[in-house]
Order: structure tokens, then sequence, then C-alpha cells
């Protein structure tokens, strides 16, 4: 199993907006192949004395963290989907000042599972 990881702060006045994205998003990632695809809002993240959630955004107080993750069978599955997602038209016309969220503050990366059930 291969799975990609976000981190991102999301204003919570957006948050409305951004769960109509990640729904869309969803359905979009599944059509192209991916097993799951989880979207999940911060309840209990706190600032910690080195690193958080929280500080890894630069949270401010009207934002929430989300915590998300897509799964794939194989790191080739997940380039071929992310390829096919990316050649979407509403991927290819979405401008980063239309996101509901700072991009710039958003980070994610691939993984490759050792441990799973």
């Amino acid at each position: 199993m291969y799975v990609d990881g976000f981190v991102m702060a999301v204003p919570k006045a957006r948050l409305g907006e951004y769960k109509s994205l990640a729904e869309k998003s969803r359905d979009i990632w599944k059509k192209h192949g991916a097993v799951d695809y989880v979207e999940c809002v911060a309840d209990d993240v706190k600032p910690g004395k080195l690193t958080s959630f929280p500080q890894a955004v630069m949270l401010k107080d009207d934002e929430v963290v989300i915590f998300a993750w897509i799964t794939y069978p194989s790191r080739e599955a997940r380039d071929r989907v992310n390829a096919a997602v990316m050649a979407e038209p509403w991927m290819q016309a979405m401008k980063p000042e239309d996101m509901p969220f700072d991009g710039q503050r958003m980070f994610w990366g691939g993984f490759e599972s050792i441990v799973q059930g």
C-alpha cells in the first residue's frame, strides 16, 4: 500500500467550502483508482515545545488543521492516478487564489506502508 499524506490550515469560516472541495476531490481520485481518500479536521491538537501540527502549518486563531491521506495499491498506481487527476479540466482551471486555504502552508509527501492492519 502507498499513502500520500497532507497537512494544512483552513480558515474556520471556509471549512464548508473546503469540505465541498474535498468531497469533489475524493470522487475524482477514487474514479481514477485511489483505494481510499480521507480528510479529517483537528479535534485534539495542541502546540508542542519543538513541533506540532499547529506549528507546522503556522496555525492562526481563526483556522483549523486538516490532516488528510489518500491510499493506493502501489507507488506506480499513485503516480498514474495523480497524473490522471492533474489532467482533469477542473484541476487545470483551479487557481491558488480560488483555494479555501493557503497552499504555501500546506505540506505533503508520499509514504510506503510498512505496517498495516
